[in-house]
């Protein structure tokens, strides 16, 4: 199968929409608005942002297809070989942050990438994943998030998400903390040794298992009653989030090195985030037992026997 990009495109908006009719109704009050954008340099994008709504603080789901004369160095890092060419990329990037601090934020994305130079082939490749983030942890929420990672993964070997369950676990972490972002899933870059068939075939699985992985979470800690203190506690893990955001993301610093859409690129922050001098949880608390205990990198389905 030769690279059909349009195929791809018409995916990733599909998905948009899907995505986007799926936590409306889960939400039950607000709605995403769009701000559909144009790029200078070429391309452009939908932007969809959902606030202050029943069950989602803040959320976004983002659709992009932008063209540039030259890779910018977050792209041609791992592949200086590519250095100067033009390129195309094209995906969707989403986060959800629920208010209530029982749910826990989510982020999934899926990429298509082109570098392209006169005469010869381009050069291609598919990236993306999901990851979850709790604030207070739950093992059945954590078990069945890496269950639908590794059903997705299944038809493409075995090895799939094992290997791509630890990428997630090396990419989402916070060196200048020593600890995890969250509780992982997946990560992949780079996926073209399959070819473009196969590689569509699993960015497609990844992107339609977001869903499954994420809907049943929300439905089960919805309701869980919280206090101020938790929300406090939220907030000040939230800035982890951002740290990470700010200082790690290939996909934050690919943005706005290739002078893309700020806002756009920043939906991803939650609303309210707090920062305390070397707080620390009391020993044994629940907020205590997030790192001492959820973010470790677990094998959440061996160590259930699943």
């Amino acid at each position: 199968m030769s690279l059909d990009i349009e195929a791809v495109k018409t995916y990733f908006m599909d998905l948009q929409d899907r995505i986007c009719a799926a936590l409306e109704q889960s939400d039950g009050k607000a709605r995403f608005i769009e701000d559909a954008w144009q790029r200078e340099a070429g391309g452009g994008g939908r932007t969809r942002v959902i606030t202050d709504g029943a069950l989602i603080e803040k959320g976004g789901v983002n659709f992009s297809h932008v063209f540039g004369d030259q890779l910018p160095a977050s792209a041609s890092a791992l592949r200086p070989e590519l250095a100067g060419r033009s390129f195309q990329a094209m995906g969707v990037s989403l986060v959800i942050h629920p208010e209530n601090p029982h749910v826990p934020t989510s982020h999934a994305n899926v990429r298509l990438f082109v570098a392209e130079k006169p005469g010869e082939e381009p050069v291609w490749w598919f990236g993306g994943g999901f990851d979850l983030t709790p604030y207070y942890g739950q093992t059945e929420d954590c078990v069945h998030w890496h269950k639908v990672a590794r059903d997705a993964c299944a038809p493409f070997g075995e090895q799939v998400y094992p290997e791509y369950k630890a990428w997630c676990d090396r990419y989402f972490h916070l060196k200048h903390r020593n600890e995890p972002r969250g509780i992982g899933g997946l990560f992949f870059d780079d996926l073209n040794q399959w070819g473009f068939a196969q590689s569509f075939a699993f960015v497609r699985a990844v992107g339609d298992a977001y869903l499954d992985a994420y809907l049943p979470i929300i439905e089960r800690r919805r309701h869980t009653p919280f206090t101020e203190a938790q929300r406090e506690f939220q907030a000040y893990r939230r800035g982890r989030y951002v740290e990470f955001n700010l200082v790690f993301d290939r996909g934050t610093l690919f943005g706005l090195q290739s002078g893309g859409r700020t806002e756009s690129i920043l939906m991803s922050l939650p609303p309210l985030v707090r920062w305390g001098y070397d707080w620390h949880p009391q020993p044994g608390s629940e907020e205590a037992r997030l790192t001492d205990y959820f973010l470790q990198n677990r094998n959440w389905l061996h160590e259930t026997g699943i």
